[in-house]
């Protein structure tokens, strides 16, 4: 008994050490909470960018290489390869001529390495199927974006159009 009175001061202080260790979103510091909300939206900006030079390799390198992608008509593609092959097509035609903005990004940290993202946006410029100019589109993307070796990468994202009001 004076054995297990003696060792459990230091078995709660270790505890205590291991848990005061692991980083919770809730235990960011505002100055690391804010650099990583930049670096979320450094790719997303930078995924915007390649969009409006219809550069299909750039925009895809924003997912991650096992990434899920869902459109507004609930296509998919899976892997990184997939979503550049899924999109080249349609960059080539539809999206030739389109111009994508964000307008809001809201951001959830889930843990230090895990981020939820709504993004608004809107785009011009696309055609129809039938080469009709398609009137400005506005739109919500749901991502959840992951960090690996320092770099944030898309790892699921749905993409909708919203009601034009």
């Amino acid at each position: 008994m004076k054995r297990f009175v003696l060792t459990l001061p230091l078995l709660l202080t270790l505890i205590s050490t291991f848990v005061t260790a692991q980083t919770s979103p809730n235990e960011f510091t505002p100055s690391n909470r804010e650099l990583e909300e930049k670096r979320i939206k450094e790719v997303l900006t930078g995924s915007v960018e390649a969009w409006n030079r219809h550069d299909v390799k750039a925009f895809s390198m924003a997912f991650a290489e096992d990434a899920d992608f869902t459109n507004v008509r609930g296509m998919s593609a899976h892997g990184r390869t997939e979503v550049e092959k899924f999109h080249a097509p349609m960059f080539a035609t539809v999206f030739k001529d389109s111009h994508l903005t964000i307008t809001d990004i809201k951001i959830r940290f889930i843990t230090s390495d895990a981020a939820a993202i709504d993004e608004r946006w809107e785009m011009t410029g696309a055609k129809g199927r039938d080469g009709q100019d398609i009137p400005l589109r506005k739109g919500l993307a749901n991502f959840v974006m992951t960090r690996s070796n320092g770099q944030w990468l898309i790892t699921v994202m749905h993409n909708m159009d919203l009601p034009q009001q």
